[in-house]
């Protein structure tokens, strides 16, 4: 078992907490790690970028002049991809960029995510994440008291405190264990989770 720390709010040490080593003592894997990153990224995509084929361009199709005798280029159409307002050769079209992965590997890529945090001490564990306060400030206060410089916040969804009172500070984002995922757990460079939180996500992996 991996034992760390549980501060409260003030950041003061409280109490021990085990962690299994299978999730939180998983080999740092980068080929999962990239894979995963990538898979979450494509998923993310929109693919509505739409190009028009001479087709579907506006414009007559009465050939411009005739095909020889007149000492210019040969051209059949105003819509030609060769002309300014033509068709688009080869643009892009809608499409789903997609794609799925084995649960396994992306859970195994989160595991070895929040592995190589615990062995550089970039996770705090917090008793309660009680702000109760709406306000900016009184949360960025409170915040202070941890050295962080990109954090993650991961409690539940219905401490509405805590999730409405970090929306407009730079560099923090509170999520629900829910949505926890590799990009995010990569992109902060520390990670706060509540006992609630760590306790579900063990259930979760297990």
């Amino acid at each position: 078992m991996i034992k760390l720390r549980v501060r409260n709010i003030e950041n003061l040490e409280i109490s021990d907490i085990n962690l299994p080593e299978e999730i939180f003592d998983y080999p740092l894997k980068e080929h999962l790690i990239y894979e995963a990153v990538k898979n979450f990224r494509a998923n993310l995509r929109r693919g509505t970028a739409s190009t028009k084929t001479r087709g579907k361009v506006q414009g007559s199709g009465r050939k411009l002049w005739k095909q020889k005798g007149t000492g210019r280029a040969r051209i059949g159409s105003i819509r030609s991809p060769l002309w300014r307002k033509g068709g688009i050769t080869f643009g892009p079209h809608p499409r789903d960029y997609s794609y799925a992965i084995p649960k396994k590997a992306k859970s195994n890529a989160l595991k070895s995510v929040l592995s190589d945090k615990v062995r550089n001490n970039r996770i705090y564990i917090i008793d309660k994440l009680n702000i109760n306060s709406k306000k900016t400030k009184d949360t960025i206060s409170i915040l202070k008291k941890f050295g962080f410089d990109k954090l993650l916040i991961v409690d539940k969804k219905d401490n509405s405190e805590l999730m409405l009172s970090t929306r407009n500070i730079p560099n923090v984002k509170a999520i629900d264990l829910n949505e926890i995922n590799i990009y995010d757990s990569l992109k902060y460079n520390y990670i706060m989770f509540s006992v609630e939180a760590i306790n579900r996500l063990k259930e979760v992996f297990k």
